[in-house]
């Protein structure tokens, strides 16, 4: 096992509560001027992907995002924006201020059966635990997992009435514990795994892919992490029982991501932008009650990004991903409703931010 590797993403609890470097707050000015651009730029029923980056002037707060960004995906894996345009705003023009921001720091990458590129965060009524269960439209606790994309940035509009807390635990931490302390577990981490799709995988793709749970390259660590779709891809033809040491390894890892010296805990507030590098950082969420009127119920935006500056990922990444070069658009689900319309949105993005245009 590699003993020499990038450990900026190595933290405990209590180093997020004495550091806040990992925190920033956007200035009343600052603020001010991005719904002033995203209000001037939002067309009712006008389509996500109609729109270009440069719509959105969004001011010297942008910079402050872009700081936050590169803090999750080279320092601590994990930022938190503060005071995002809230007030005064409607649903609809938070979501395109959500869009907005993930125009200027990367390509959005699809979510899920219908080839969607931002993700309602939302009680729906999904059984998250059926076999094409997803998280995000359920109120139920959730494993702790990682998205299947570089960067994720999370935006909250509306809070849950109670519960929906943010678990966020440093996937380099809990490797270096596993390491430590059952070394025979940390080698079949190393090992395949098998994942579900969920009933989510595109015509050219197996309902299930192999991928370790942690490698290494470049001198970084990567993790790959859902404990639902590996539970679900058991009842798929053609993918092999789990051993008894992965199963071991399962419970072990899960146990070590809940430990309180590891695993941090948030709320997050309407305006918040929670920003987390997938590759080290695993989350989750408490169980939620939601309010019962409408335009009160727990609301967030997700945006899946791949970054014009991301890194080489290991190679047993390829079929997840379907791509591992440096900053190539790469991640995502891209379902059952991929399409030239889609595609062109990813080559226009991917140019407009000097990244390679053909899309795998």
């Amino acid at each position: 096992m590699p003993q020499d590797f990038d450990t900026s993403a190595a933290w405990r609890a209590e180093d997020l509560d004495r550091d806040r470097r990992w925190v920033f707050p956007l200035a009343d000015a600052d603020r001010a001027r991005m719904a002033e651009a995203v209000k001037a730029a939002y067309v009712p029923d006008r389509d996500l992907l109609d729109y270009r980056r440069e719509e959105f002037d969004l001011g010297p707060g942008l910079e402050t995002v872009k700081a936050a960004a590169r803090e999750a995906h080279f320092g601590l894996g994990l930022s938190l924006v503060k005071g995002l345009p809230r007030a005064g705003m409607s649903p609809e023009e938070f979501r395109l201020l959500s869009w907005a921001i993930g125009l200027h720091l990367g390509v959005a990458r699809p979510q899920g059966k219908a080839t969607h590129y931002l993700s309602e965060v939302k009680s729906a009524g999904m059984d998250y635990r059926s076999a094409g269960g997803r998280g995000y439209n359920s109120n139920a606790k959730l494993d702790f997992h990682v998205d299947s994309c570089d960067l994720v940035t999370l935006g909250c509009y509306n809070k849950a009435k109670a519960g929906g807390q943010s678990m966020v635990t440093s996937s380099v931490s809990a490797w270096q514990t596993l390491a430590a302390e059952r070394p025979d577990l940390a080698e079949v981490a190393l090992q395949p795994f098998y994942f579900s799709r969920n009933q989510e995988e595109a015509p050219d793709e197996a309902p299930f892919y192999p991928q370790p749970l942690f490698d290494f390259e470049g001198g970084r660590l990567f993790c790959k992490w859902n404990r639902n779709r590996v539970r679900t891809a058991q009842d798929l033809e053609g993918v092999p029982p789990m051993s008894d040491a992965q199963r071991e390894t399962a419970d072990y890892l899960d146990a070590i991501l809940r430990r309180p010296e590891l695993m941090f805990t948030m709320w997050l507030e309407p305006g918040d932008l929670q920003i987390m590098n997938n590759h080290v950082a695993l989350h989750s969420r408490t169980e939620f009650e939601d309010f019962e009127a409408p335009e009160e119920k727990r609301l967030l935006h997700r945006l899946w990004l791949a970054p014009p500056d991301s890194v080489q990922l290991p190679e047993s990444w390829r079929v997840y991903f379907r791509a591992t070069e440096p900053g190539t658009v790469r991640g995502g689900f891209r379902g059952h409703c991929y399409d030239e319309t889609r595609r062109a949105f990813e080559q226009r993005q991917a140019a407009s931010l000097g990244m390679p245009t053909a899309i795998a």
